[in-house]
């Protein structure tokens, strides 16, 4: 392990996570707001809200998968020093990050049982960038609609036809999150 995996992770945990948290509580409670979230200084190419959700979220016995450009040795490093997270394959995971074209396909994940929908995935997709524009987002948590830039909309829309099975999404760009949960109705634009 290099000695780059000690570094970067909050500088206050209390604090810091406990505002994170909030942070990623509140963007999957109400979908098509922008949040703020920092705390982490992950490494390439890690932004700092996907690495602060990981710090905020993982546990070891959360199973995350990296994918694509995401699953480096620096970045597996970091993970396992600052969480204890498992590293696993992207049909065991509880969460999965990447970029949106690493993530596909979608069927490669746990959706959940009628039983225990609750056991599902989580995707962290990484966006060059997030704005409050494109798809319509109707459901849960919004007022009557929102507008969100998502890298699929189609897919994100066939998710919820599986509801309450199908997984849920956290967007993130720069120190910003967004979420859609399986919930949320989507339109394109």
């Amino acid at each position: 392990m290099q000695t780059e995996a000690l570094r970067g992770g909050f500088a206050n945990q209390p604090i810091e996570a406990s505002h994170a948290f909030r942070a990623a509580m509140t963007a999957m409670a109400r979908p098509g707001t922008l949040q703020q979230i920092t705390g982490a200084q992950p490494p390439a190419p890690l932004s700092e809200a996907a690495g602060t959700l990981i710090l905020t979220l993982c546990d070891p016995e959360t199973g995350l998968a990296l994918c694509g450009d995401h699953d480096t040795q620096a970045v597996r490093d970091w993970v396992t020093f600052h969480t204890g997270a498992p590293l696993v394959s992207r049909e065991q995971a509880d969460f999965v990050l990447g970029q949106w074209t690493d993530l596909l396909p979608l069927e490669d994940y746990r959706i959940g049982t009628p039983e225990y929908p609750d056991r599902s995935a989580t995707l962290i997709v990484e966006m060059a960038e997030l704005r409050l524009s494109g798809a319509t987002l109707r459901g849960p948590g919004i007022r009557e609609t929102a507008q969100l830039n998502l890298p699929d909309a189609t897919a994100m829309a066939q998710n919820r036809l599986l509801f309450p099975l199908g997984l849920d999404f956290y967007l993130t760009c720069e120190s910003q999150i967004a979420a859609l949960p399986r919930s949320t109705r989507v339109e394109e634009a």
